[in-house]
């Protein structure tokens, strides 16, 4: 499928989304929007996330409940292992969380999940493109996503915090203007 047809499929497979009812809460959420296009690249085969979002299938029932009332639950087959680093990417969200909505520990949890890929975290993610997950961060996370001034690619850039958090510094360059790797890191993903 080319990106055209694929955009198109999720933007149909979004806007069917949030065409269901949900709860009068989830209605002003500025997450319901973002959560729809997880759910809709998930259901279009993207992105590495596990039927539950890395929620749980309790908490991914309750997410699917009150966002999107009336849409089929997955099978929930047990939950996936998760990287050795999952707790302490999803405090470093949790503690930079806007405290605006509930929703923002789910999505701490489900990027935390999706860290665990092998492509940009907005294809992980199963977002439309890597603006959708910008405003992600912004939206849920605005103290980290106005650390990244350079505009550092978010899995990076969450690992670097992480790192530098616990005194971890596996960049072999002083800075990153000087470091050889510095195009792999930051600029456009495609």
């Amino acid at each position: 499928m080319n990106v055209l047809d694929r955009n198109a499929h999720h933007a149909l497979a979004v806007a069917g989304l949030l065409a269901m009812p949900c709860h009068d809460h989830a209605r002003f959420d500025p997450n319901r929007p973002l959560l729809a296009s997880l759910l809709a690249g998930q259901r279009l085969g993207e992105g590495c996330l596990p039927p539950d979002l890395g929620l749980g299938e309790r908490t991914c029932r309750q997410l699917i409940t009150e966002y999107f009332t009336g849409l089929l639950m997955p099978a929930f087959p047990r939950s996936t292992d998760k990287v050795p680093e999952w707790s302490d990417l999803q405090k470093l969200l949790a503690d930079h969380r806007a405290g605006q909505h509930a929703s923002e520990l789910w999505v701490a949890d489900i990027i935390a999940t999706a860290c665990t890929g092998a492509d940009h975290l907005w294809q992980d993610l199963g977002l439309a493109s890597r603006d959708e997950l910008s405003r992600l961060m912004r939206v849920n996370f605005p103290t980290l996503a106005a650390a990244n001034t350079g505009d550092m690619k978010w899995k990076k850039f969450l690992y670097r915090q992480f790192c530098a958090a616990e005194g971890i510094y596996v960049c072999p360059a002083p800075s990153c203007g000087v470091c050889k790797d510095y195009a792999k890191c930051f600029g456009p993903e495609q």
